[in-house]
């Protein structure tokens, strides 16, 4: 193990969000919808967005510098950078930027997409570095603008997404592990239900040589198909994540899911027999964030002193690809 330890520790997290927002009601001068029919359908108030001076990789070394800052640690420290996104400043990753931004100059780091599910990938892939016994301390960054890519005439999508991120600091610790127990799945064949899909143009270079010039279309989703998939799988992984870490419902202190839609979190919650007091929200405060949404709303439950130093939580992230996980960990080191 190289002398390393083996257990993992959260001990610090972050968030950032762009200071303009757009209410319901702002939106419905925009596209035909009211704040009625947004609230009744998603729970969702308002969003924050970015303009054109925020970058991707700005929210995220903010989000990191705090994460950082709570924990006592040096970005000097840091080992290795996973920033899970989908909309990178650059289609070649946007995690370096970050790690310069923050003068993280000894850690390697790396984006990882996998959407609304990828912090929670990512917090699984960053305790399987420090298990190893490779690094010590891994920063983990869900960050999203979606903004950038949301059609913003189809009020099927354009009502749900915001802009944000959310950083979590991970440690190695030679006694106690609090990542309890998790599962992860994904089903391609589900991939039309919710994508942001490459659209080609064809640019002919010579005769019978012929390439594409690449953009992506808007986001699309089967609001529908989503509802349905997330009922049904997101308590299940849970229920899966608690049997690995040898814990059941009655367990669990606090439900942090991806921050989706208030009717999904509902039906979660009623599934898993958890009272509403126990689950985290604040998605009327900022839409989906996408990756960032559960970074976000366990830092903010962190920082209210709502989430205390050895509670459980049990946490999924569930979207696009079709992906979905559930991580039962305990909070603080």
């Amino acid at each position: 193990m190289n002398g390393f330890g083996a257990a993992v520790v959260i001990t610090g997290c972050g968030s950032a969000t762009p200071r303009q927002f757009l209410s319901n009601e702002e939106l419905s001068q925009i596209v035909e919808t009211s704040d009625e029919w947004i609230k009744s359908r998603t729970g969702i108030g308002k969003r924050h967005l970015a303009d054109q001076s925020v970058s991707l990789s700005q929210l995220a070394a903010q989000a990191a510098i705090k994460a950082l800052e709570m924990a006592q640690v040096s970005p000097s420290e840091i080992d290795l950078i996973l920033l899970a996104t989908s909309t990178p400043d650059d289609l070649f990753g946007s995690a370096a930027q970050v790690q310069s931004r923050i003068g993280a100059n000894r850690a390697i780091a790396f984006d990882l997409t996998a959407a609304c599910s990828g912090f929670l990938v990512a917090l699984v892939t960053a305790t399987q570095f420090i298990r190893t016994g490779t690094y010590r301390n891994v920063l983990v960054i869900g960050a999203d603008v979606l903004s950038r890519w949301v059609d913003w005439n189809d009020r099927a999508t354009c009502v749900l997404f915001g802009d944000g991120a959310g950083a979590v600091l991970c440690q190695a610790n030679d006694t106690k592990d609090n990542i309890l127990g998790f599962e992860l799945h994904s089903d391609g064949s589900q991939n039309s239900s919710l994508n942001l899909a490459y659209q080609g143009e064809e640019l002919p270079l010579k005769e019978g040589v012929r390439v594409q010039k690449g953009t992506y279309k808007p986001l699309t989703m089967n609001g529908r198909e989503v509802y349905r998939f997330a009922v049904a799988k997101v308590p299940e992984v849970i229920e899966k994540a608690l049997y690995r870490a040898n814990l059941t419902t009655s367990d669990i202190d606090w439900l942090v899911l991806h921050q989706a839609n208030q009717r999904i979190m509902d039906a979660v919650s009623d599934r898993l027999k958890l009272p509403p007091e126990k689950v985290i929200s604040n998605l009327s405060e900022y839409g989906n964030t996408s990756a960032a949404s559960i970074p976000l709303a366990l830092d903010e439950a962190v920082r209210s002193g709502k989430v205390k130093k050895g509670d459980i939580i049990a946490s999924s992230g569930f979207g696009a690809g079709l992906t979905w996980g559930g991580i039962i960990f305990r909070w603080g080191d």
